[in-house]
């Protein structure tokens, strides 16, 4: 009796795993449809159908003409895993510029919905241009919010910026030229760093604490201003104020407690937007998310990346007189990366001159 139970619990668990299996093959039939039908060129035999390896090759094909990271074209960094403190996540990799005298430093932060993401993913051709004109890069991890809701990652940003800081002289960075830059919930806490006032504690015994986290620049590729749920429902509309890592990012679990207004100081704290004055750095931005209402049968944190995050904002970098660039990818045809990198190279030259009383 005992082994046909055995058994029997057996047969059901391979007959789950082919049921699972079966359902995965099929979402993700429905993904190489869905790719074929938006990128027609991937189908390199045009035989009709997306294989996996068409697919990947694509993928590949276009985050190199993109010039974004790729195994094939991944820089090689200086150093690599650097720790600026005690958690797993808090690493982060240099890509030195040679250079007689300190150099600026742009910092890169990965997206990834604060659950996931890579530093590894640092734009090569920003690494490349960056260190030819003889400027530094740096590329950090942070907590994910699966583990520590907010404000853990916005923490971590700060801290690895005064880690730089407090270690400029050993890599020959100059402190007053930092800027950063990154890709969804990395442009949203670029944001909140170049807005969010010094967090510098001059009092601390940690040295570390006692550095500056201001900077002069900001670049945001899809970036969200906000993470107040409520601003975000009646900035973008339909259901994108439900995006799971939402819930993740304030550690709750249903649409109903995000509506709590106890939660309104945290979402005050961690929006970028909230904390913007008159002396805050300009700022690059970049949208590749349709600039329209969204459609009345939107999923589920459809329009996280919507351009409305960004008009919001130039609407106030305007009034109070902060340079503010805007792009969406269907008007403009450049290298994204180098605009962005030739915006930042300006601003370090601007910084440096008003440094200078000039």
């Amino acid at each position: 009796m005992r082994m046909f139970v055995v058994s029997a619990l057996c047969a059901c668990f391979l007959v789950t795993v082919q049921l699972d299996a079966q359902e995965g093959g099929q979402k993700r039939a429905v993904q190489l449809k869905r790719w074929l039908e938006r990128f027609p060129d991937a189908d390199t035999n045009s035989d009709g159908v997306l294989t996996e390896a068409e697919a990947k090759a694509y993928r590949e094909k276009l985050a190199a003409k993109r010039g974004r990271s790729t195994r094939s074209n991944r820089p090689t960094p200086t150093f690599a895993d650097v720790k600026y403190g005690a958690h797993e996540r808090q690493v982060l990799d240099l890509y030195l510029a040679k250079s007689e005298t300190p150099t600026p430093l742009i910092i890169y932060i990965h997206g990834g919905g604060f659950v996931g993401g890579d530093k590894k993913s640092v734009s090569p051709a920003i690494v490349k241009a960056a260190n030819e004109a003889g400027i530094s890069v740096a590329a950090i991890h942070y907590r994910f919010v699966s583990e520590l809701p907010f404000p853990a990652p916005q923490e971590d940003a700060a801290r690895a910026i005064q880690f730089l800081r407090a270690n400029a002289k050993k890599w020959n960075f100059d402190k007053s030229l930092f800027a950063a830059y990154g890709g969804s919930a990395g442009a949203g806490l670029s944001l909140w760093l170049g807005f969010h006032d010094d967090l510098a504690d001059p009092y601390s015994d940690d040295p570390i604490a006692r550095e500056s986290t201001r900077l002069v620049a900001v670049g945001s590729r899809g970036g969200q201003t906000t993470y107040d749920p409520n601003v975000i429902k009646a900035w973008v509309g339909g259901r994108a104020h439900e995006h799971p890592s939402i819930f993740k990012c304030f550690g709750v679990e249903s649409i109903d407690q995000i509506t709590d207004p106890k939660l309104q100081p945290l979402y005050d704290q961690v929006s970028a937007i909230k904390h913007l004055t008159a002396d805050d750095p300009p700022v690059y931005s970049i949208y590749s998310e349709a600039d329209a209402p969204l459609p009345e049968n939107a999923r589920p944190g459809q329009g996280i990346h919507h351009p409305i995050f960004a008009h919001k904002l130039d609407a106030e970098m305007d009034e109070l007189q902060i340079e503010h660039v805007y792009r969406h990818v269907s008007h403009f045809n450049g290298d994204r990366d180098l605009d962005m990198f030739e915006h930042f190279k300006r601003w370090f030259a601007q910084s440096r001159t008003k440094q200078q009383g000039g």
